[in-house]
């Protein structure tokens, strides 16, 4: 049958294939994003049914063959039941699969990618802060993570650190004061708004999601880190789609 390894993961999504099958996509710490079977997993009283839920996180024990992974048993250590029982947070959940999908490679180490996953469905579970500031945390610190992250810590016309209190999509990053009429696109945004940036891509990630902003900021962020997003990801997210038509 092949090698038997064992992989720390999150299943990112689960398909129904065949009668009594499903294969399921995960994202883990040891190999990146990879496609496994559940086989049977679909049977009244599988002990695979549970493995094959969105958003299991824990061990995954696999046969590992030439072409595919096949799920042999797992240790699941979190459901997320506090996410999936609430259906915006579902929604924002599965946005943020698909985009760690996205991102997932096979045979790349993800452990803070999938570390970031984890403690991201953990706050949306916790309801501290609003949904929405937890969309933007992630997207940008997936970015970041991904090494797609704008110039935020410097102007980057000049290399000024003081006065960098607006922002340049042509020039991707943050612009001084001094520079600002240099550049065509340059939108203002708060002082708030630019820690809160830096905060972000620089911050450790059991430290991600223990602040809040007022409602100005947050729609800076709003726009600010949606221009980032259209310029870096290509990829038309079905699941993105169904969160804005929810909120």
């Amino acid at each position: 049958m092949g090698n038997v390894i064992m992989v720390t993961g999150m299943v990112l999504s689960s398909l129904p294939v065949g009668e009594f099958d499903r294969r399921i996509v995960l994202l883990t710490k040891e190999r990146g994003k990879i496609s496994a079977f559940a086989k049977g997993s679909r049977r009244m009283n599988s002990p695979l049914m549970g493995v094959t839920q969105p958003f299991a996180f824990g061990k995954f024990e696999m046969y590992e063959g030439r072409t595919s992974y096949d799920v042999r048993k797992a240790d699941i250590s979190h459901y997320f039941t506090e996410v999936t029982g609430d259906y915006d947070s579902v929604c924002y959940a599965c946005y943020f699969a698909e985009l760690a999908d996205y991102y997932g490679r096979e045979n790349l180490e993800a452990s803070q990618m999938l570390n970031l996953l984890y403690v991201t469905l953990k706050a949306l579970g916790k309801e501290a802060i609003p949904n929405e500031l937890i969309r933007y945390i992630y997207e940008l610190k997936l970015m970041s993570i991904n090494g797609e992250c704008p110039g935020l810590f410097e102007c980057v016309k000049c290399g000024n650190s003081n006065k960098i209190n607006y922002f340049s999509m042509q020039m991707f990053g943050m612009v001084c004061a001094d520079c600002a009429h240099l550049v065509n696109d340059c939108v203002a945004i708060s002082e708030s708004c630019a820690y809160t940036l830096q905060y972000i891509v620089s911050a450790r990630l059991e430290k991600m999601y223990t602040f809040t902003v007022s409602d100005s900021v947050l729609k800076e962020l709003s726009y600010i880190v949606g221009r980032i997003r259209s310029r870096i990801i290509d990829k038309r997210m079905k699941s993105l789609e169904l969160l804005d038509n929810t909120i």
